[in-house]
């Protein structure tokens, strides 16, 4: 009997140990649907840089578990991914792209008390909700709108269409960019939005050729970015057009044509190719050469910084939620491979990091000197 139940006690025992072991953390993201990109080199940084650390021995002696859901960019299944997630036992979650899909996540991690670091959602609206247990790592739409009005306003231009797809990324940039152009003296004669995921947008580019613009702002994704400049330059219409930072993907141009995306630009924080700390050019030279490609976009690189700070807080013994979190809003100076990390108190990353872009007639990515 005796025995019996000391085997018992054991069996009891080592889940709980193993698990003492363990350091479970979650990456929700787009593997699925029109994002899939995105997702894919998230998953592909944040496992590399889990496999580097466990390699090296974990994080105070303990190794780390990767978790990944899919959220197909869409913010019903990112609920029900949230759901997984909460259910697997991890303490922290870096993700996920979309503000609308973060959006739908947002209360069921902190109720799980989970914290949820996003990595590709800019609405305002996400860190106002000052939610205790949630950051970002990229910067927000109204910092987005000041750096958008300020690059309008450096090229001259003086009528500006303004067109957005109601997600509230690309609805909430519109209406901060709107705001910031008015303080610098610019006109806005338009603004409406278009139905994301169509194939023909003529009769909205026939409305906004009767407006009469200099340049149109489409603050959406890259998809109908894409598809817009390429149905533009079809219907024999050389206004100029930009874009924000959700445009910062090279299958623009694939969707649009080099000859149509030429002359467009947007802004956004640094391209991969553009970040020049070293730590940056080391992980993507090991990306590079595990993968045999590189990251389509920031994004996916924000996703890293995000792990980065939830490593560092382990490092420091850091392993609750609540620690975490308290650890991450003191934050600041973390090298990260797009600059300095730190937060503030509502969880948005602390500094500037939006540059313009211009596609030149190769269909690359330039980035304007400053």
């Amino acid at each position: 009997m005796k025995k019996l139940l000391l085997l018992l006690l054991l069996c009891c025992l080592i889940p709980a140990l193993c698990q003492a072991e363990t350091l479970k953390i979650g990456l929700m993201c787009p593997l699925t649907g029109k994002w899939a990109s995105e997702g894919h080199d998230m998953k592909n940084i944040v496992s590399l840089l889990v496999e580097e650390r466990n390699n090296l021995g974990g994080v105070q002696g303990k190794t780390i578990e990767l978790i990944v859901e899919d959220d197909a960019g869409d913010p019903r299944t990112a609920a029900l991914a949230a759901q997984k997630l909460s259910s697997a036992e991890v303490v922290a979650v870096i993700g996920t792209y979309g503000s609308a899909v973060t959006e739908a996540s947002q209360s069921i991690f902190d109720e799980a008390g989970i914290v949820q670091i996003a990595t590709g959602s800019t609405s305002v609206r996400l860190t106002e909700k000052e939610l205790p247990l949630f950051f970002r790592t990229c910067p927000r739409d109204d910092a987005q709108g000041l750096a958008a009005a300020e690059a309008i306003a450096k090229r001259g231009f003086k009528k500006v269409a303004i067109l957005h797809d109601n997600s509230s990324y690309a609805k909430g940039l519109a209406e901060e960019s709107r705001n910031e152009l008015k303080k610098l003296g610019v006109g806005v004669i338009f603004f409406d939005a278009l139905t994301p995921g169509e194939r023909d947008y003529n009769a909205i580019l026939t409305k906004l050729k009767t407006a009469d613009p200099d340049l149109i702002f489409f603050t959406g994704y890259y998809p109908e970015t894409g598809m817009l400049l390429r149905q533009k330059k079809e219907m024999g219409w050389n206004v100029a057009m930009m874009g924000g930072d959700a445009a910062n993907h090279q299958d623009l141009v694939k969707i649009a044509g080099v000859d149509a995306a030429k002359g467009y630009f947007f802004v956004s924080p640094p391209l991969p190719q553009d970040l020049n700390s070293k730590a940056a050019k080391d992980f993507l030279a090991s990306y590079k050469e595990k993968y045999k490609s590189e990251p389509v976009s920031v994004w996916a690189v924000l996703a890293g910084d995000a792990y980065k700070a939830i490593e560092s807080a382990f490092a420091l013994k850091h392993s609750d939620a609540k620690s975490i979190a308290g650890y991450l809003h003191k934050l600041s100076g973390l090298q990260g491979f797009s600059g300095d990390l730190g937060f503030d108190a509502k969880g948005d990353r602390i500094g500037k990091f939006y540059r313009t872009y211009t596609v030149n007639g190769e269909g690359k990515f330039v980035i304007e000197n400053e």
